[in-house]
């Protein structure tokens, strides 16, 4: 009965169209979208929001917290990488748990992932909101978030095309404000500029006390939970796959890059924001990009920098529409959620999933209205890293099932393998582990220990995963299982 269902997972049983996949779609995605859907998933809120205030917090060490969480980002792709060769699938990862796990091991995969999702398209649609009111003060938050919500609907239900051409344009504008400001914050370095009472300098990393450790060594790891957080989305390579116009060419050269772009834009931003402004002068809730121009006297770029944020949230609630509707396709196609959700419209896009999760967005914006602050929105966010940290390490999981059970059969094989995915799964274990230590200080002085509410939703959603699959594998052996 298992290796039935293993099989049902590798392969669709009708014969697809020219130029469409055989689980259905059309491959329309193509170099150009890929590469920069690629960089644009590297490259997020997490950065241009999230830096401030864990600067402020950790320090220049956050420096090294980014850099460690890169090396496991990198590992990652090119675990990710090496399946993705074996064989393409928008199932992606789900797909590759159904077949080297079984149906339970998609099931779980499936619903950690839109959990991410769920919690974190609402976080940052309800940001956008937020940082809308910049531009417009009298509009209403929830109004704003809905705004963007029905816009990225509309993209999104037109065609995996339009979905590519619009990451593709908002990437593009996240890339270039990265790129400006390395550009600019190197000649303020070198040049010694001054930059607000103080000047932009190497010296900054090691002024005070502590040196670049200003709060001890161990909250370099204490903050990595979030700092993976930042880097959530750039497995979307994997969805995108199962649309691309020539996956062969397109992968290898979106995964191998993936290493420049973490230590350039990430690295690279944090050790210059640390070298033009003390780390004590960064704050939460304030990118730190408009917080070094607001020094140096250019406030007008603060709106351009908050425009930048508004893009790069939009770009990832895009990117969470477009993979949730292929994941709930592929999850219906195995028996693990409703069957309506593997409807496509003629553009052979799977409107009922992308419908399903802009309806769960649309649910969080109206309870923000009483459910909202500042600890619910912190509380979804560490939820949702939850859902990265298990989707990342069913990738790796997948990647060592692989070769056991094929041995090295993909045209891009993982470095190192297999003791680069089980230290890649030790590292998510341990930071799962350091969740529970997160905390967070109001504005009172009051501190809230937001990592052990995280710890505690765990046997939440734990329970309702049982029962779950007390369901769905029921389903599971009455259904086709596509992907």
């Amino acid at each position: 009965m298992e290796s039935r269902q293993v099989n049902q997972y590798q392969h669709h049983p009708s014969t697809p169209q020219a130029g469409v996949t055989a689980e259905g779609y059309k491959k329309t995605l193509t170099r150009r979208h890929v590469q920069m859907i690629a960089m644009g998933g590297a490259i997020g809120v997490g950065l241009f929001m999230g830096a401030g205030g864990r600067l402020a917090t950790t320090g220049p060490a956050l420096i090294f917290s980014y850099a460690i969480a890169g090396v496991i980002a990198y590992f990652l792709m090119r675990a990710l990488g090496e399946l993705i060769m074996y064989r393409q699938s928008s199932g992606s990862f789900v797909s590759y748990a159904g077949e080297l796990f079984g149906a339970k091991g998609a099931f779980l995969s499936g619903w950690m992932y839109v959990l991410n999702w769920a919690m974190t398209g609402i976080a940052e649609l309800i940001a956008i909101g937020l940082y809308f009111t910049y531009f417009f003060p009298g509009v209403p938050v929830e109004a704003a978030a809905l705004c963007a919500l029905g816009l990225l609907v509309a993209v999104n239900l037109f065609s995996a095309k339009a979905f590519a051409e619009f990451e593709f344009w908002a990437s593009f504008l996240k890339v270039a404000a990265i790129v400006l400001f390395l550009c600019i914050g190197i000649y303020l370095v070198v040049t010694n500029a001054q930059v607000g009472d103080g000047h932009a300098s190497v010296s900054n990393l090691f002024a005070g006390e502590g040196g670049m450790f200003p709060r001890g060594f161990m909250i370099t790891i204490l903050v990595l939970n979030a700092v993976i957080f930042a880097y959530n989305a750039i497995e979307l390579v994997g969805i995108t796959a199962g649309e691309m116009e020539d996956p062969a060419k397109e992968v290898p050269a979106a995964i191998r890059a993936v290493v420049v772009r973490i230590v350039v834009f990430y690295v690279g931003s944090v050790t210059l924001l640390a070298m033009i402004v003390p780390w004590n002068q960064y704050k939460a809730g304030e990118s730190p990009f408009v917080t070094v121009f607001d020094q140096l006297g250019w406030g007008w770029i603060g709106g351009v920098m908050n425009f930048v944020v508004i893009t790069a949230a939009l770009s990832s609630c895009n990117s969470g529409l477009y993979s949730i509707g292929r994941i709930f396709r592929a999850m219906a196609n195995n028996g693990h959620a409703p069957r309506w959700l593997t409807k496509m419209n003629k553009r052979y896009v799977p409107y009922a999933g992308i419908l399903a999760i802009s309806g769960v967005y649309f649910v969080g914006i109206i309870l923000n209205v009483w459910l909202g602050g500042t600890y619910a929105f912190d509380l979804a966010l560490n939820t949702a890293s939850i859902g990265v940290l298990f989707t990342w390490a069913s990738i790796f999981a997948c990647q060592l099932m692989l070769r056991k059970k094929r041995g090295k059969v993909s045209s891009l094989p993982m470095p190192g393998s297999p003791y680069t995915s089980w230290a890649g799964l030790i590292a998510l274990l341990v930071i799962t582990v350091l969740i529970g230590f997160d905390t967070l200080t109001g504005p009172d002085g009051e501190v809230f220990h937001l990592g052990l509410y995280t710890i505690a939703c765990i046997p939440l959603i734990a329970i309702g995963l049982w029962f779950g699959w007390q369901k769905a594998k029921h389903n599971t052996a009455k259904s086709e299982l596509y992907s």
